[in-house]
């Protein structure tokens, strides 16, 4: 069964500079119109093409627009790419909340 990982989790291992492969599957426009800090674009066919030959981080997170086309392809990662742990963002992109800078209370 493919592990699914909060976005909260994501972004707290993207800010500790956690090493870990972060593939956007989303289209090319969506991913030039935003996307997680440092995530690779890899569409789901190029990802079909160079699972098996790609040099893989032990973990790797996938994620979509909503979360249900990265889990299947958090398992051909896991089935054929060479890596220890692969999971899906849960809700995908659509459950991103890009951080906010604190508002002040102005009296």
């Amino acid at each position: 069964m493919t592990q699914e990982v909060p976005p909260e989790t994501v972004r707290e291992r993207i800010e500790r500079g956690d090493e870990f492969d972060l593939i956007d599957i989303r289209d090319r426009e969506a991913y030039a119109e935003g996307h997680l800090p440092g995530a690779e674009h890899l569409t789901i066919e190029a990802l079909e093409e160079t699972v098996v030959d790609r040099d893989w981080a032990d973990d790797v997170i996938v994620y979509c627009y909503i979360g249900e086309t990265s889990i299947q392809a958090a398992r051909l990662v896991e089935k054929y790419g060479d890596t220890e742990r692969v999971a899906s963002m849960a809700g995908g992109y659509d459950a991103w909340e890009p951080v906010q800078p604190p508002t002040t209370d102005r009296r």
